[in-house]
């Protein structure tokens, strides 16, 4: 059974999905209308975390756990799962997952549990037929900056990575160049591509998380030409290039100080 609120929360989505009686948004959705809510849902909660917003946090959590429910009634009314086979199937995951707790396992230091959940999940992708490949299970739905790294860190484990940064630097510095030489819009596109790809290899290897940083640029970014943007007033669109770099080099400038 279900805890009581969960159960609640259960009911009301089963209420919305009841033909006829039902609500008719929530009746003509199906698992690919409701994605893009799930992870938008999901962004909200990591935003509310980055703001310290507990009172955000607490609600955008609601909203995240209501996509759960969400799905698995339209698994449930498509005879393939329900809710209860969710929770159970998390629990038994965080049972096996973690042996230095429920088991006779030892993991002495949080580097060591990572270790282990790796090495657990590498045995549980063997037992999948499907697909046993050490880069399985990588979602293609990540953001494409994040999912480099996940293909790269599972690379590495394997053997097959870089000896260090400087030799992750000159393959950037060789991408570059190839770009620069590419011709046609399509070679262009796979230059680029490239490109991204291997500077996200010199951050890890710099030990560097490439999604946080390019976050933290964003922030830069946009901190930086508000401030150009307050300083020259309704004025800022009709200025010329150089003029628009020197307001910005006056803020980077500030900022220093």
């Amino acid at each position: 059974m279900t805890p009581p609120s969960i159960e609640k929360l259960a009911e009301i989505m089963a209420r919305l999905r009841t033909p006829v009686s039902g609500c008719p948004w929530d009746l003509e959705q199906d698992f690919s209308t409701i994605v893009p809510y799930t992870i938008e849902e999901a962004y909200e909660v990591a935003d509310a975390i980055e703001r310290d917003d507990m009172a955000a946090l607490k609600d955008e959590l609601g909203d995240l756990l209501l996509q759960v429910v969400f799905h698995s009634r339209m698994a449930q009314e498509a005879g393939l799962f329900d809710l209860q086979d969710v929770i159970d199937g998390i629990s038994s995951k965080m049972i096996r997952r973690h042996p230095h707790v429920f088991a006779e396992e030892s993991a002495a230091t949080p580097e060591a549990v990572v270790t282990n959940w790796e090495a657990i999940k590498a045995a549980e992708r063997q037992d999948k037929a499907s697909d046993a490949s050490a880069l399985a299970d990588i979602a293609h739905a990540l953001p494409a900056l994040l999912r480099a790294q996940k293909l790269q860190k599972r690379a590495s484990r394997t053997g097959f990575d870089w000896h260090n940064v400087e030799d992750a630097i000159a393959k950037l510095e060789e991408e570059v160049q190839e770009l620069r030489e590419a011709a046609s819009p399509d070679d262009k596109a796979e230059e680029a591509g490239d490109l991204l790809f291997a500077a996200v290899n010199v951050c890890r290897l710099a030990g560097v998380d490439a999604e946080s940083a390019l976050k933290a640029a964003n922030g830069k970014f946009e901190r930086r030409f508000r401030a150009m943007e307050a300083i020259a007033g309704k004025e800022f669109e009709t200025l010329d290039l150089d003029a628009k770099e020197a307001l910005w080099q006056q803020v980077k400038a500030a900022e220093r100080r």
